[in-house]
């Protein structure tokens, strides 16, 4: 039998703060204030404003500024992976990681056979 759950465990603390107009403003005085770019990585795409000192923990802190910074979508997963108490990846699977999304960057080219 499985364990039941409530949904509550696992209800993202930050929901009820990014919604309404004062979160949009916020997050766009986060956005510019660090270049639209990310942090950690400085990337360009899939930006997302992350709460440094996560709400759940502090949300006496949940509209100060000071306390977001501009991510991308692969450095918030890992500061979430890391905060969740899951290790580092290892060099070997960051590497095949890298390879992968190498891998997807790159368009196949396929030759094409031509009927005559």
């Amino acid at each position: 039998m499985g364990m039941n759950r409530n949904r509550d465990d696992y209800a993202r603390h930050s929901a009820k703060v990014c919604r309404g107009p004062r979160w949009k403003a916020l997050r766009m005085q986060a956005l510019e204030r660090d270049g639209w770019q990310c942090v950690q990585c400085g990337t360009r795409r899939r930006l997302e404003v992350d709460h440094i000192e996560p709400v759940r923990d502090r949300p006496d802190l949940a509209y100060a500024l000071f306390n977001l910074q501009c991510l991308c979508g692969r450095c918030h997963a890992r500061k979430t992976r890391l905060e969740a108490g899951h290790p580092e990846l290892s060099p070997e699977r960051q590497k095949w990681r890298e390879m992968l999304r190498e891998m997807q960057r790159k368009p196949v080219e396929h030759e094409r056979k031509h009927n005559a």
